[in-house]
């Protein structure tokens, strides 16, 4: 798995006014910014090439990262326009910078020890997501995964998309019509959510999934930023 996505575009509304200066990718934990922590795992993990989705403040992710070869990296920004595309739009505005290969993509605002390069190159389906334990802000969780690793939509218990995955990029294939053409047409280009297309490979039994019972972390709230940081600053001193 030689490509990768990374997640940038959002706006960072729960993070005011931390976000109201900064993208939420670019903000500080441990010293560095998240989306500095995913590129030395990626690097590590033998990524060469990155796609970074950016919107909000997407000037700042060039002046800050520039074209990733501090980290033996190569670079190239998608940008999404003033509004942020969703994840299923942000995806496929970044397939033209992609090859055709399967891609790992990673939301940018989260934390985690998943080891980037214990992650299948070549998913069964059409998706592999890595799913976490249910954190107190998502106690309902997202897809219940089986004993074979499949991932279902509906079914207990569930778990938490950790916002972490492989994918093929025929996932997208035929986006328009599991998203309907009257969603479609509201912007251009296409903005829509993910989940509609994972929930189709699920009911096709084309979605797998892995457990991590690591650590993980979703950054959206300026006290979840501060509890993160107070623990790799720990960690680090030790």
């Amino acid at each position: 798995m030689r490509h990768a996505l990374i997640f940038a575009a959002g706006l960072g509304e729960r993070m005011r006014p931390l976000t109201d200066h900064h993208p939420k990718p670019l903000l500080e934990a441990g010293g560095k910014p998240l989306i500095v922590w995913h590129l030395e795992k990626l690097a590590a993990a033998g990524v060469h090439y990155v796609v970074i989705n950016t919107s909000h403040l997407a000037g700042q992710f060039p002046e800050a990262l520039g074209d990733g070869s501090r980290w033996g990296l190569r670079i190239r920004y998608a940008y999404e326009g003033p509004t942020p595309l969703e994840t299923g739009g942000g995806m496929l505005n970044a397939l033209p910078l992609l090859d055709d290969a399967p891609f790992l993509a990673v939301n940018g605002d989260i934390h985690s020890d998943v080891d980037y390069a214990g992650l299948p190159p070549q998913p069964q389906g059409l998706a592999q997501l890595v799913m976490v334990d249910n954190p107190a802000h998502h106690p309902q969780g997202d897809f219940m995964l089986d004993a074979e690793g499949r991932l279902h939509a509906e079914g207990d218990p569930r778990l938490t998309f950790s916002g972490i995955g492989v994918y093929r990029p025929e996932l997208l294939r035929d986006w328009r019509a599991v998203i309907g053409e009257s969603a479609c047409l509201e912007s251009t280009p296409a903005r829509f959510k993910l989940a509609p297309l994972l929930r189709a490979a699920m009911a096709a039994g084309r979605a797998h999934g892995t457990h991590h019972r690591g650590t993980w972390t979703d950054v959206g709230t300026p006290a979840r930023l501060a509890e993160l940081d107070e623990r790799l600053r720990r960690q680090r001193a030790t």
